[in-house]
């Protein structure tokens, strides 16, 4: 029985991020296509990019979701169920707004999607904190970040290539309709009762505020949000600049596609689980060290596509399968690990915060690595990368050595 909760829980949680990874793999990956086959300019297409800002900002409001919220209903149920109906609804409201006659109330349609799904992911964040013992760090975050990488490629990918079929309307009525499904996962969870030093950590937003503050004084708080910000600058720079390396290569966009796109994307959901596993099977800080360890010597590899001369087909899919594989791995391990460091009382606020450290962090990696591949060259820059990514496993010491930070506990240890 008690493996059978636990499965269930999982699959509902798996739900519940599948729901979110819709909407922003329709703006990531969809919504470019369909603009540029509109006759958007490329200024425009590229500016469509800030419509994922929610994303990035939603620590701002993640202390309200920790601090309201109906305990009859369930504190965090009230907030996802009503958000995953919105979200649906704006969906549904998409399927009569065709970039080709109505541009601007699109993209503001899918602005709102990314923030009701990104706020909604605030709570279903808080959710699974306040559901999970330390023993399920590892399948649940292999259930997170698997379940937003399916929510992507179905409407990013299955969706757009359906609607040749289905059209517009078709498309996003399929995406109203599993955003809805999936919400309702959260039907399946039983809510624990706030004990009372929980309660007294969020009786107003000013309490909030206090509890997370006084979580990041405790020693070894700042070694994490040091590591969460830097463990992927490394890897950033090298990603956004490898597909512009095979294009230069001479090798066409559709086996780009073809190799990253999917060969690259199924692994790293392969490796997503496989990181599941290993923090599961192995104390956190070891299992994020070991998957971290590995990806650097992936990256390698692919600077030596880079330095070796004309890369080979079977080279680079080794290399991309590689890299995913591991890359996924890190980004679960990693994820435990940032869930155990999280003071459970204002789970929302906390994790939402480290989530928001990890995407800024490795942001001015993304933004400078053109400028750094002009300069260095290709194998220049995956060089760097590498380095980096080895010489940042360096934090793991100080982690190792100052175990605190509220391991999902009312208190901080």
């Amino acid at each position: 029985m008690p493996d059978r909760t636990r499965a269930g829980k999982l699959a509902a949680l798996a739900a519940l991020y599948f729901a979110q990874g819709i909407p922003f793999g329709f703006q990531a990956t969809a919504l470019p296509v369909f603009l540029r086959a509109s006759g958007v300019s490329l200024s425009a297409v590229g500016f469509s990019g800030a419509l994922a800002l929610p994303w990035v900002a939603k620590a701002l409001w993640a202390p309200l979701v920790d601090r309201f919220g109906w305990e009859r209903l369930g504190r965090r149920r009230s907030w996802i169920l009503p958000l995953g109906a919105l979200l649906s609804l704006t969906c549904a409201a998409a399927a009569f707004v065709p970039p080709s006659h109505h541009l601007g109330p699109l993209l503001a349609l899918v602005f709102l999607m990314n923030l009701l799904a990104a706020t909604q992911d605030i709570a279903v964040d808080g959710l699974a904190i306040d559901l999970l013992g330390r023993g399920e760090l590892g399948p649940a975050n292999a259930a997170q970040v698997v379940g937003y990488k399916v929510g992507m490629l179905a409407a990013g990918g299955l969706l757009v290539w359906a609607s040749a079929w289905i059209g517009w309307r078709g498309q996003f009525g399929a995406m109203a309709a599993l955003i809805l499904l999936s919400t309702l996962a959260s039907l399946a969870l039983r809510e624990p009762p706030s004990s009372e030093v929980e309660a007294r950590d969020r009786r107003s937003v000013r309490e909030v505020l206090a509890t997370v503050l006084v979580a990041l004084r405790a020693p070894g708080a700042l070694w994490v949000v040091a590591f969460l910000g830097t463990y992927k600058l490394g890897e950033a720079m090298v990603d956004m600049m490898f597909k512009p390396f095979l294009v230069d290569a001479g090798f066409p966009p559709h086996r780009i596609g073809l190799w990253v796109g999917t060969y690259g994307l199924v692994a790293s959901i392969a490796g997503s689980l496989a990181g599941g596993l290993l923090a599961q099977r192995l104390p956190l800080l070891a299992a994020v060290g070991l998957s971290s360890a590995l990806r650097s010597a992936a990256m390698a590899g692919e600077w030596y596509l880079a330095a070796a001369g004309p890369p080979t087909e079977g080279a680079i899919i080794a290399v991309t399968v590689a890299e995913h594989l591991f890359g996924g791995a890190v980004t679960t391990t990693v994820f435990a690990f940032m869930m155990s460091r999280v003071r459970r009382s204002v789970g929302a606020t906390h994790y939402t915060l480290l989530a928001s450290v990890e995407v800024l962090g490795k942001s001015p990696a993304v933004w400078l690595s053109g400028a750094l591949a002009e300069r260095l060259g290709y194998a220049g820059l995956f060089a760097l990368g590498t380095a980096l990514s080895v010489v940042f496993l360096g934090m793991l010491v100080p982690l190792r050595e100052r175990q605190t930070g509220g391991a999902l506990s009312g208190e901080p240890r």
